[in-house]
């Protein structure tokens, strides 16, 4: 296969488009080089439509083109010209509003009064478009494999201490999280892909990001400090790392993302892969501790030393803003609580409506059962702090709030070990 290595995508039977555009289209170069202090959002970009935390979508943009969410269907037209960190909005529609949501209404009376109080609630929905980053790629990009997030690659970034003066080997392109973490960092970047088919779609997300080095060498782009991506077709275990386009590769450092990197390991010793004269650096990835064994096995046979095996359990802490709940709130839910259970859920249902008609004749100002600081609002419409009731904008001033750290109910990583070494090949001393 050596022989066969080129910069040249080529041709399968079955392409697979890696964002919303034609295949025969390329969006414009340099979507990863924020160097653009216009900072605004031009036809043909590539931007990343934030819809949600866990919905982040890349998007060419065109002057004829429809961008469906859950909040409706943006047109491009409506982005272009914008600012990156825009925020657009739009109205929903009472389908969009009620959808997922069962409402239950239990005479014709009932719909009819709520009738004119939901035409005069108005629901909005909005999206955020983004300039693309290393990190907001890694949680928008098609997955074709199992991905490397950013607190596993921010980590291996410094261990490996790479820089701008780096050369870089990446073994197991996969789905191009990490490469374009590399790419950023780097001077260049040897990455090696053995299926064929996703090296070729890894190579076009390259190539449409301005990323591939090919297209510095085909006069595509200037930049070759952006353009620093070598993509190659090769089993690393089998073939080595050597290839036919650089005579030496000099690398100071290496990242195995294999099943078996204890195979690739001896052809690390090959000369004109890694460089002669320092000390190197190497990081294995792997999801089970029997092949970290077999690694650091191989690891000491090849002369590696300093190995140290780490786990990274990263997660996300988030400012909010709590409502405070007071004594007096508590205490009111459990006497209803109470009232409820003695009374049963129907006899209680008549008493609370009741008790609510009587109150609507009186000056209810001392029957404030919220902690609203005003009394502008109804009481029947007020925020319950322990149960249903109106919705409350955070930080609301007239509420009272405290600040608080939340951690995310769910990691977005995956377990794995990564084994650190470090190696000096040719050590001369000087008399």
């Amino acid at each position: 296969m050596s022989q066969e290595n080129n910069f040249l995508v080529e041709e399968s039977t079955t392409p697979v488009p890696v964002v919303e555009i034609d295949t025969k289209e390329h969006p414009n170069q340099g979507a990863f080089i924020h160097t653009d202090f216009e900072n605004i959002v031009k036809e043909n970009d590539l931007v990343l439509v934030y819809i949600s935390k866990t919905n982040i979508r890349p998007v060419v943009l065109h002057k004829n083109g429809r961008l469906n969410t859950k909040y409706g269907t943006f047109l491009h037209s409506e982005i272009i010209g914008k600012k990156y960190g825009s925020q657009i909005g739009k109205f929903l529609n009472s389908n969009q509003v009620n959808r997922g949501k069962r409402h239950i209404k239990k005479n014709k009376e009932e719909e009819d009064a709520n009738n004119d109080e939901e035409e005069d609630e108005k629901k909005f929905g909005f999206i955020h478009v983004l300039k693309p980053t290393p990190e907001l790629w890694t949680l928008s990009l098609p997955h074709r494999t199992q991905i490397v997030y950013t607190f596993d690659s921010s980590y291996i970034t410094e261990r490996l201490q790479i820089n701008s003066l780096s050369n870089v080997i990446e073994a197991g392109t996969g789905s191009g999280s990490l490469s374009h973490q590399f790419s950023r960092s780097c001077g260049k970047l040897f990455t090696y892909e053995f299926h064929e088919v996703r090296k070729q779609q890894a190579e076009l997300e390259f190539q449409q990001h301005g990323l591939l080095y090919q297209d510095y060498l085909d006069g595509k782009t200037d930049d070759k400090n952006t353009a620093n991506i070598v993509i190659n077709h090769r089993d690393v275990c089998k073939n080595g790392f050597l290839i036919d386009q650089v005579e030496n590769i000099d690398a100071d450092c290496v990242f195995l993302d294999l099943p078996a990197p204890w195979e690739a390991i001896p052809n690390l010793n090959k000369p004109g892969v890694m460089n002669q004269h320092k000390q190197v650096r190497v990081c294995c990835f792997s999801p089970c501790f029997e092949q970290v064994d077999k690694t650091v096995e191989a690891l000491e046979a090849n002369g590696w030393g300093n190995i140290e095996m780490v786990e990274i359990q990263g997660k996300n802490f988030e400012g909010r803003k709590r409502m405070v709940k007071t004594i007096d709130d508590a205490i009111k839910v459990l006497c209803d609580q109470k009232e409820r259970r003695n009374m049963g859920t129907i006899n209680y249902r008549n008493y609370k409506k009741a008790k609510q008609d009587l109150e609507e004749g009186e000056n209810n100002d001392g029957h404030d059962l919220k902690r609203l600081k005003t009394n502008s609002t109804p009481a029947d419409e007020k925020f319950n702090p322990f149960g249903k009731g109106m919705r409350v904008k955070e930080g609301d001033e007239k509420y009272e709030w405290s600040n608080v750290c939340k951690i995310e109910s769910e990691i977005k990583s995956h377990t794995s070990y990564l084994t650190f070494a470090t190696k000096i090949f040719k050590i001369s001393r000087q008399e």
